[in-house]
C-alpha cells in the first residue's frame, strides 16, 4: 500500500514491476542482447562448475555410488520449482527474479528477505566457486609444466595460506567482462558453456571405457541417511539455474525464452551429472573418487595411464582446463545474476541507488559490479567458505520454496495475468516443491537452521533500519510514466 511506511505486507502489481522496467519496452538503459541459445548457456553456465568438478567427491563420499539417486533427488527439487521459475519469469520478465516475484505475489517484507537470501546464494557460491577454480589452476599448472603456485598464494588463512590469489583474479577479470558489456558476456558464456559441456562429454567417453559393474557395490553404503546427505550436498551443483531469470530485460522475447530456456537447462544438466558420477565411480569406484580434490582429473588420470600430445599433456590436464573455463563462467554467470538483482532492489529504494545507476555507455550497472565484484573477493581470498556452504544451500532453498508459494498466490489473486507458461498439475506440482525444498532443509541439520535463523533476523534489522524507511512503493516515489508505461504494457 503505498503512503504506509510500516506495512511490510504491501504488494507491487505484477504490470507496475514491468512497467517501471520497461521489460516490454526499450528498458532502463538494459539492451535487449539474449536470445534463447545465450539463455541456455548463460545457465549452463551459472549452473556446471564446481558443483561437479569439485562438489562431486563430497556428495560421493556420503552416498556412495547413490550418488545418482542423490542427484535425482536433487534435481526433481529443482525441476517442480524450475516449473515455477518458468511460469512467473514468462508473467513478468524483469531483472529481480525471486525478489521481484515475491514483491508481486507476498509483499515487500518476504520480498527483502528473498533479496537478502539472494545475496547470501550468490555470494557464497561465488566466492566459493572462485577458491574451487584456484585448485584446478594448480592442477592444469601441474600437468602442463610441473610446478604449482605455493600455497601461501592459492589458499586462505583457514587452509594454511595467506592469500588465494587466483580466486581474486577470475572474480577481476568477471567484472571487467560485465562491465564492458552484456553481449560480450553472453557471447563469453556461451563459449565457455559450449567447452565445459564437450570436456564433461569427453570424460564420460574415457570413464565409461573402464567402468566395471562392481565398482557400484555396495550401491548405497551409508543407506537412505547417506543419500539424503548426498542429495544436500549434491543439490549446490544445481544452484544458479534461477539466474536465468534475471536475464529478464536483457533477453530477447523473455515471456517465450525464459520459460524454454529454464527447463532445457536443467534437464541437460541433470543428465550430464548422472552420466559424470556413473563414469567416475563406475571407473575407479566410490573410495576413491569420494573426498578427493580435483577427482575428475584423477580419474582421467588413473583410466588412461597415458598421455597426449606426444608425451607432453597429460590428458587430466584436459579435464582441468575445461574446469578452469566451467568454473570461471559460473563466477560470470552468477554475478551477473546479483548485479541485476541488487539492480531491481535499489530501483524500489531498499537497497543503496549505487546499484541502480547503469552506464550509457554500456548499457551495464558499472559502479553496482564494481562494489560486488570487491565484496566477493575479500571472503574468496581469505576463506575456505566450507562452514557456510550449508547456509547458502539452506538460503537458496527457502527462496525456492518462496517462488512455489507465489505461484499459488498469484494464480488466486491475479487469475487473467498474462502467462505464457503455466505451470503443470497445478496445484500439485508448487505443492511439491516446497515439500522437497523443505525436506532438503531439514537435512541440513539443526546446526545451520540456527546460523539462518540468526541470518534473517539481521536481514529483518536490515530492513526495518534502512529498506521499509527508504521503500518508493511506500514514499510514492514510482517511475514517473509507470502507470502510462504500464497501460501500454499489458
Amino acid at each position: 500500500m503505498p503512503g504506509s511506511p510500516a506495512n511490510p505486507f504491501r504488494l507491487k502489481s505484477p504490470e507496475l514491476l514491468v512497467a517501471e522496467s520497461g521489460a516490454d519496452l526499450s528498458g532502463h538503459g538494459l539492451k535487449r542482447h539474449m536470445g534463447l541459445f545465450q539463455l541456455v548457456c548463460f545457465g549452463v553456465g551459472a549452473i556446471v562448475g564446481t558443483g561437479i568438478f569439485v562438489g562431486l567427491s563430497d556428495s560421493v563420499a556420503q552416498a556412495g555410488p547413490a550418488v545418482v539417486v542423490s542427484f535425482v533427488l536433487a534435481a526433481l527439487t529443482c525441476v517442480f520449482t524450475a516449473f515455477a521459475f518458468a511460469e512467473l519469469g514468462g508473467a513478468i520478465p524483469v531483472s529481480g527474479s525471486s525478489y521481484s516475484f515475491a514483491y508481486a505475489g507476498l509483499g515487500e517484507g518476504t520480498a527483502f528477505l528473498v533479496g537478502w537470501c539472494l545475496l547470501l546464494e550468490y555470494g557464497v557460491s561465488v566466492s566459493a566457486v572462485a577458491v574451487g577454480w584456484s585448485q584446478y589452476v594448480n592442477e592444469l599448472l601441474h600437468s602442463l609444466v610441473g610446478w604449482q603456485l605455493p600455497p601461501a598464494l592459492s589458499a586462505g588463512p583457514g587452509d594454511g595460506g595467506v592469500v588465494n590469489l587466483p580466486a581474486v583474479i577470475v572474480i577481476a577479470l568477471a567484472a571487467v567482462l560485465l562491465v564492458r558489456g552484456v553481449r560480450e558476456s553472453a557471447r563469453a558464456t556461451a563459449a565457455m558453456a559450449v567447452l565445459k559441456l564437450a570436456i564433461l562429454v569427453a570424460f564420460c567417453a574415457v570413464g565409461f571405457t573402464a567402468f566395471r559393474h562392481g565398482n557400484l557395490t555396495p550401491f548405497a553404503p551409508a543407506g537412505l541417511g547417506g543419500i539424503g546427505a548426498g542429495t544436500t550436498a549434491a543439490f549446490f551443483s544445481y544452484i544458479g539455474f534461477d539466474a536465468i531469470t534475471t536475464a529478464g530485460e536483457e533477453a530477447k522475447n523473455p515471456r517465450r525464452n525464459i520459460p524454454v530456456a529454464i527447463l532445457v537447462c536443467l534437464g541437460l544438466v541433470t543428465l550430464l551429472y548422472c552420466a559424470v558420477a556413473l563414469a567416475a565411480i563406475g571407473a575407479i569406484g566410490g573410495p576413491e573418487v569420494g573426498g578427493r580434490p580435483a577427482a575428475l582429473s584423477y580419474v582421467v588420470n588413473q583410466v588412461t595411464g597415458s598421455t597426449l600430445g606426444g608425451g607432453v599433456v597429460a590428458f587430466g590436464a584436459v579435464v582441468a582446463f575445461g574446469a578452469v573455463v566451467a568454473i570461471a563462467s559460473v563466477v560470470l554467470a552468477v554475478m551477473y545474476g546479483q548485479t541485476r538483482i541488487l539492480l531491481s532492489m535499489s530501483r524500489d529504494g531498499l537497497v543503496p541507488r549505487v546499484f541502480e545507476r547503469v552506464s550509457p555507455k554500456t548499457s551495464t550497472p558499472v559502479s553496482g559490479t564494481l562494489v560486488v565484484a570487491v565484496v566477493f573477493a575479500v571472503p574468496a581470498a581469505f576463506s575456505s567458505l566450507d562452514a557456510v556452504v550449508n547456509l547458502c544451500t539452506i538460503g537458496t532453498l527457502a527462496t525456492m520454496a518462496v517462488v512455489n508459494v507465489v505461484v499459488i498466490a498469484l494464480r488466486r489473486r491475479e487469475p487473467g495475468l498474462a502467462r505464457s507458461f503455466r505451470v503443470p498439475l497445478y496445484p500439485v506440482v508448487p505443492l511439491l516443491g516446497v515439500g522437497f525444498c523443505g525436506y532438503l532443509m531439514y537435512e541440513t541439520g539443526w546446526t545451520t537452521w540456527v546460523q539462518f535463523a540468526a541470518f534473517l533476523a539481521a536481514g529483518c534489522l536490515v530492513y526495518a533500519l534502512y529498506g521499509r524507511r527508504h521503500s518508493r512503493l511506500a514514499t510514492g516515489a514510482v517511475t514517473p510514466d509507470a502507470t502510462a508505461v504500464e497501460r501500454q504494457a499489458v
